[in-house]
Formats: C-alpha cells, sequence, structure tokens
C-alpha cells in the first residue's frame, strides 16, 4: 500500500528567519498562493501574536479560497505564569482564525531549565494546558517538539514525558524537532522508529529538521522510513543559521524514490517554477546547484556523457528533468567532444548538415576559449558563435566602431560619454549615448542607433552584469571576462565577451546580448509578416 505523507510547509514563518530574508505582505500571499498550487497539505504563515504584517495576513488569508493546503498558524504554549485562558500568545492564535494551530514545546531539560526558568514540572503542565485549550476551541493542534531529539538523548523519558502531555491532551500530530540541526540520519531513523511505536495508533507522527549537518533532508527521508507520515520543510530550504529541510529535493525523493503519495504527477511538475518563483520574490540568486530544480542539475559537460545522453537520456541523469518540470542541458567548453557540440547544436536546432561543420564549431570553441571565453553560462553566445559561421547569416547589426569618454572637471561628478557607429542593412548610423559609467553609455548610445530598425529592443532589459578576473597575476592588464543576462520579459539569456580591456569585453557581451534579443524579435515579425502576406 502506497505511503501517505502529508506535507507542511513552513517558508513564511521558519523560512523567513534566513538572514537577509524579508517578505512583504503581498509577497506572502503570493507564496502562499503558489505552495497551494504545488499542492502542499499545510501552510504555516507566520507568528499572529508577534508582528501586525502576519495578523494582516491571515485575515487575507481569510478571505481566500484555497484548492488544497490548510493553512496554519503558529505560536507557543502558554508564558509559565499565565493561565492558558488569559495567555495573549495563545488569544492570538485563536484571533488568527485557522482550522489548525502549531505551538512549539519544550522537550529538552537543559532547554526547560536554562531557557524557559521553569520545573520540569511547569513545562508539562504549559504543554498539557495549552494544547487542552487551543482543542477546546475547535482547533487541530500540531504539537512541534522543540529540540526533541537533543532531548531525547539527554534523558529520553522526559522527551517521552513531553509527548504523553500533549497527546493526552489532544494533539492531532507529534512533530519531532531537531531544532539545532546536530543529529544523523541511524539517530533519527531509531528514535522516530521508537515514537511511532508508541503514538502512531491515535496519531500522526511528524518531522522537522535543521541542516547545520546538511543532513536535513537525509534526517527527514530517514524519519519517514520509520514511520512518520507528517513532514515539515521550507522552500529551497531557507532557514535560520544553515537553513531548513528543502521540501524541493524531499518532495520528488518521497515521490520518486519512495513511492509516497504527497503531490500528483502534475503538481509534482510544477517543483521547479516554485523554486524559482519563490527564489524571485525572495530577491535571491537561485542556487544552480540545488538538487532537482537547479538549472546545473541535468546539465552535461563532458563529452563522453553528452554522447550518451544522444543515446539515452538516462545514461547520466537519474531522473527525467521534466518530472520536476526541468531541463537537461548540454554545456560547451574546451572539455567538449564532437558528441557534446552536436548535442548541444541538435538542442537549439542548428544545422548539421553541411561537411565538418561540427568539427569547425569545435575548434573555434577551443580558440575563443584560450582567448578568455567561457560558453558554460553564455548560452546565447554560443548560439550566435554557431550561426555566424553559417554562409547565409545575416545579424541585424554590424558594428562600424565605438569610442568612449570618461572624465570628471572642476569637481564635477564623474561623466560617460560613448559614440557608436553601426551599420543596419547598408545604412550607417552614428549616435551618441551618456551614463553613470562607460558600458552604460555604451547600452544607451546603441539603443538609440536601433530603436527606430528595431522598436522591440525597447523590451530588452539587462537584468546582471559581471566581470571575472582571469589571469590575476596579470594585476591591471589582466584579462577579464564580462558575463551579462538579459531579459525580454518572456525569456532570459546570457551572454559572454573576453578581451584584456574591460570596455571592449564589456561591449562584446553587450552587443551578443542586444543582437540576441532582436533575432527573438524578428522571429516573432516573421508569423505575422507571413499571415499578413497570405
Amino acid at each position: 500500500m502506497t505511503q501517505r505523507i502529508e506535507i507542511y510547509d513552513t517558508t513564511l514563518r521558519d523560512g523567513v528567519q534566513r538572514e537577509g530574508l524579508s517578505f512583504s505582505l503581498e509577497d506572502k500571499l503570493k507564496v502562499a498562493r503558489k505552495l497551494d498550487g504545488l499542492g502542499v497539505h499545510y501552510i504555516e504563515g507566520g507568528y499572529p501574536g508577534s508582528n501586525p504584517r502576519d495578523q494582516e495576513f491571515f485575515a487575507r488569508a481569510r478571505e481566500m479560497t484555497w484548492q488544497h493546503a490548510t493553512i496554519v498558524a503558529f505560536g507557543a504554549t502558554r508564558y509559565k505564569e499565565n493561565r492558558a485562558e488569559d495567555d495573549p500568545n495563545l488569544q492570538a492564535l485563536l484571533r488568527a482564525g485557522t482550522p489548525a494551530v502549531t505551538i512549539v514545546c519544550k522537550s529538552s531539560l537543559f532547554q526547560v531549565r536554562e531557557v524557559l526558568g521553569v520545573s520540569p514540572e511547569e513545562n508539562l503542565a504549559m504543554i498539557a494546558e495549552s494544547v487542552d485549550f487551543l482543542r477546546r476551541h475547535g482547533k487541530r493542534v500540531f504539537h512541534d517538539a522543540e529540540h526533541f531529539f537533543d532531548g531525547w538523548k539527554e534523558d529520553r523519558e522526559y522527551a517521552r514525558a513531553c509527548l504523553r502531555a500533549a497527546a493526552g491532551a489532544g494533539a492531532d500530530c507529534l512533530v519531532l524537532c531537531d531544532t539545532n540541526g546536530g543529529s544523523l540520519p541511524w539517530e533519527v531513523a531509531e528514535i522516530a522508529r521508537t515514537v511511532w511505536a508508541e503514538f502512531s495508533e491515535s496519531m500522526n507522527i511528524g518531522i522537522h529538521t535543521h541542516n547545520d549537518a546538511e543532513l536535513a533532508v537525509a534526517n527527514t527521508l530517514a524519519a519517514v522510513q520509520n514511520g512518520v507520515t507528517h513532514v515539515q520543510g521550507t522552500i529551497n530550504g531557507y532557514g535560520e543559521r544553515c537553513g531548513n529541510a528543502n521540501l524541493c529535493a524531499i518532495i520528488p525523493n518521497l515521490k520518486l524514490k519512495l513511492g509516497a503519495d504527497c503531490v500528483s504527477d502534475a503538481q509534482l511538475q510544477s517543483l521547479t517554477e516554485t523554486a524559482r518563483f519563490v527564489d524571485e520574490l525572495a530577491n535571491l540568486k537561485p542556487d544552480p546547484h540545488m538538487a532537482y530544480v537547479g538549472a546545473s542539475a541535468f546539465a552535461h559537460k563532458a563529452g563522453y556523457h553528452a554522447d550518451a545522453m544522444r543515446k539515452n537520456p538516462l545514461s547520466y541523469q537519474h531522473i527525467r528533468p521534466e518530472l520536476v518540470g526541468n531541463e537537461a542541458r548540454i554545456l560547451v567548453s574546451e572539455l567538449s567532444g564532437k558528441g557534446a557540440v552536436t548535442s548541444k547544436m541538435e538542442t537549439l536546432g542548428l544545422r548539421l548538415d553541411a561537411p565538418g561543420r561540427t568539427r569547425t564549431v569545435v575548434e573555434r570553441i577551443k580558440q575563443l576559449e584560450s582567448q578568455g571565453y567561457q560558453f558554460e553560462g553564455a548560452e546565447a553566445s554560443f548560439e550566435l558563435m554557431v550561426r555566424r559561421l553559417e554562409p547565409d547569416h545575416r545579424a541585424p547589426f554590424e558594428l562600424v566602431d565605438f569610442l568612449v569618454l570618461v572624465e570628471t572637471r572642476g569637481g564635477r561628478d564623474m561623466l560617460a560619454e560613448a559614440m557608436v557607429k553601426i551599420r543596419i542593412a547598408g545604412q550607417t548610423l552614428h549616435t551618441a549615448g551618456e551614463g553613470n559609467g562607460p558600458v552604460n553609455a555604451l547600452d544607451a548610445a546603441l539603443r538609440k542607433a536601433l530603436v527606430e530598425s528595431y522598436p522591440e529592443v525597447q523590451d530588452i532589459r539587462l537584468t546582471d552584469y559581471k566581470v571575472r578576473v582571469i589571469d590575476e597575476g596579470s594585476g591591471t592588464a589582466a584579462t577579464v571576462r564580462v558575463l551579462i543576462d538579459s531579459s525580454d520579459g518572456e525569456a532570459t539569456w546570457s551572454t559572454v565577451g573576453s578581451s584584456p580591456n574591460i570596455i571592449e569585453a564589456s561591449w562584446l557581451a553587450l552587443a551578443d546580448s542586444l543582437e540576441y534579443g532582436l533575432q527573438r524579435a524578428l522571429k516573432r515579425r516573421r508569423p505575422a509578416t507571413d499571415a499578413i502576406a497570405g
């Protein structure tokens, strides 16, 4: 029988404790909607007793329709000197209006004595009375057993007593927390198995792990293999210190490796999109090497790997990337052989019919990389390089020359001015532009020259600009590599330029960026023209 696993997302509460991460109210609502589409069962929206933004989130969430998820409010047990009925934190949980709540409860004698400053008996009373109060008000209660694994290793009988206090008061789920993130998979497996044997007949057992030893996902899977049916984590592993268990790895591992019933096939296919969407709202650059959802998760560089991939896509991939909404990529570099280049050209729809074309491309790659180019992260420049080798290739514009001036006089702010001369359809255009730096000025001048013939250039924007020194020992005479990321609102692409002159390297990457974007625009023009002609 397929094991049913509940997915509980805490990105909006535990995840935002990551250093430098903050979501606005609208961001939180957008993330929650995306998580609902992914098929998670519970979305922990925040701590309503801590700040007005989380209070407003729950008010707005009550007005929304959720297809899959139940919204959960998070809080703690009553304060040590309060009655449950009078405790502000518990009252805030009721005002949140969610059908389910999670309360964090100490499960370690060390934490009880040193942090809470109460007796072991009083902590048990705080747990039982808080759970009972929330249950009497009609709430489903998730008992987050904080520091549970450390507490179990310290005094298992007391850790067990904390679970019994929550269970006896009516908790729906006992969530075992590796709060400090230092437990090992075999420890988690043994402890989870013991807890499951005692409590599983009356309630669900859950797992909540942190990644301080780089074991959060492994510990989560170990717990699932030993009876746990409720799994907590965050998108992209966001969280304090080293982060929480990463749901973008846990969900596909559960479904594809363990055969667990957690999300549907269609929902799983939205995983990569969800991961990148949340990164975008968090203003964080996606980690390309993240398992399953990273841009490099299914990227292949070695020539014999690429050749094998052409014969069977599973030769160097543990799953088909489309299962999680990702895609395979063939990288080209000085290590590439004909197989890798052929695969890449096929992927891009480039012509392979001319004799010796692939060998010519391989030699050209090696020549350019000896000059400092690198095409692994600049696939648009690779595609343009190949197309320029075709005899019928026609670029939307040709560079004639450019001049850049940077000056400051009489204490004025630095001024950068660029003059660009290009040729479009046999006509030479000469324009100038100003900017806050030489590259910005070049960009402005080039766009001014292009806009009349190609108004679509206004839709192309540069999203990132990076400079890498290649031969550091040469000091200021070093060759540099410039990478530019661009977007037209529908797609993104990367281009590269390399030169001992940083302005020239920037120009080469910039010109590629705009040429690639305009080639995309021209392709969109043609169907419309053909339709009119027809």
